[in-house]
Formats: C-alpha cells, structure tokens, sequence
C-alpha cells in the first residue's frame, strides 16, 4: 500500500520469517554459528533460547535455508502441544515421510512409531541425507514425558554417530525446564540465547531491512531518509529492542507517514503513532 510512496519494492518491516530480513546482530551471528556448528558436526543437540520475538525462527529459518533439502532431511514442528508424547514422535514422522494419517491402533503406539522413525532415519542417512529436527515454541511442552521422547531419539546412532540432530528453539524458561530433567541437559552440548537489541543495533537494524526492501535505484535505502538519530531513540525507547515490537511500529510509523503524506519522521511521530495505535 505505501511501498512506491516511500521509494520501496515491498515492506521491510512484516513479521514474518523471511531469511533475508535477518539482521546478524553479534548474539544472531553467534547462535547461528554455534547452531550451525551443531548440525555440521554432528554434536545431537542444540538449544537456542531466547524473548519473545527476538528471531528465533527466522534464525532456524536461515539455518534450513542454508542446509538446502539436497544433503538433509527435516521435521519441522512450530506446535509442540501434544495431549500424548505418541503424537510429538507421530509429527516427526510424518514430516520427514509425508504419509496419510494412521489408522490402526498399532500404528499409534509409541514403539512402532520409533521404530518406523529409526528405519527413516537409516534410509536417509544410506541416501546420503542427513536428519534435522527443530522443535520450536518448545516452551509451551509441559508433559515432561514429551521431553523424555525427544532425549529417546537422541539414542538413535551408531558406534560413530548420531543419526539426527535435534534443535529446541524457545522462550527462556524452555532452560529451566531442560534443566530439572538432567539425563536430557547432558546431551545438550551447544546453547545460545537472544536477548533484546541494543540502541546502535536497533540503528543498524533499521538500516538494513530498509536497504533490503528498497528499490535498487532509490537512495532511500539510506536510513536518514527515514529516521534520525531522535527517531530511532524514540523506536528503541518504545520497543525496548524487540524486533518484532520494531517491526509492528515501523509498519505502521510507514503507513500513517504515507496516508497523512509526512515527508520525514520525526520523534514526536514515532510518539504519536504509538498513542494512535495503543501500542505503549
């Protein structure tokens, strides 16, 4: 809607997950290093924890993108919420085989599906694949005995090797549940954590996901064609550094700055568009 009255080819602010609007902050670049680390090297598990919407998926994103579906095979599951620890190995399952939903009693037990999930997990590695498996929002498990699943597939490895890895990506108390289930901790080699940006990269942040969403010939990509150094201390002092608070705000700083036809956004607007839209 206001993206060629700003000079844009689309809108840099969406919460959505999209690889190329990931900003690599120092703590993005490190946990995208230490999970890639992971995966690479075969370590079974990684943890990334981190506040709500800091880019936890958008980071697992990138990694998946990145890893390409040529060498690896992966389950994604985003609604970890299951009513029997069955149904978490069942997801996994069929994610990695899509396959119509079971329909004998014996197909729903949780030892035929780990064997089904071993002999997947063989299949793909004599193919050449390797198996990922990211569980995100994997805060919101409270049946401890989905956990218990999760750590059971990480037995599943030869004399040399794991035959998957396993990436828990969560809101920060996922570590404190981790942590009262010790047999599972102790597999967990690499953790990182996101927390809140800082005001120069909120600055930084801005700057890029403009950039990446402006027209090449247009010289708005320039962040001072949008906001100065008042304006983005305004943005960091209502977001607190959360992108995805950055991202709602900006949206709408962008589309109230198009209807009204402001031409430069100042404080006093990133101000009024908070009281407009109730965001405080």
């Amino acid at each position: 809607m206001y993206e060629q009255y700003w000079n844009l080819k689309e809108k840099p602010f969406q919460n959505t997950p999209d690889p190329k609007y990931l900003y690599l902050s120092p703590q993005h670049e490190d946990a995208l290093m230490k999970l890639t680390y992971v995966i690479a090297q075969n370590l079974g598990c990684g943890m990334l924890t981190g506040i709500f919407g800091c880019g936890k998926t958008l980071l697992a994103r990138v990694i998946l993108k990145d890893l390409g579906p040529q060498k690896f095979c992966t389950a994604y599951i985003n609604n970890p919420v299951v009513s029997e620890p069955a149904e978490i190995i069942r997801s996994i399952v069929r994610s990695l085989r899509p396959q119509s939903l079971p329909e004998k009693k014996t197909e729903m037990l949780i030892d035929p599906l780990l064997e089904k999930l071993y002999n997947i997990f063989l299949d793909n590695i004599r193919d050449g694949k390797e198996n990922i498996i990211i569980i995100d929002e994997a805060h919101a498990i409270d049946d401890l005995r989905v956990f218990e699943q999760l750590r059971m597939i990480l037995n599943f490895q030869t004399e040399e090797r794991f035959l998957l890895t396993l990436i828990l990506l969560g809101q920060p108390e996922l570590k404190d549940k981790i942590d009262a289930l010790k047999p599972f901790t102790q597999r967990i080699p690499i953790r990182c954590h996101l927390g809140p940006l800082t005001e120069e990269d909120v600055a930084k942040y801005l700057e890029f996901r403009i950039k990446t969403a402006s027209n090449e010939a247009a010289p708005t990509g320039d962040l001072k064609a949008f906001f100065d150094k008042e304006t983005v201390k305004a943005i960091f002092a209502y977001s607190g550094g959360i992108p995805r608070r950055i991202n709602t705000l900006c949206d709408l700083v962008l589309l109230s700055g198009f209807a009204k036809k402001t031409t430069k956004i100042d404080a006093n607007f990133i101000v009024s568009i908070v009281k407009e839209f109730n965001l405080s």
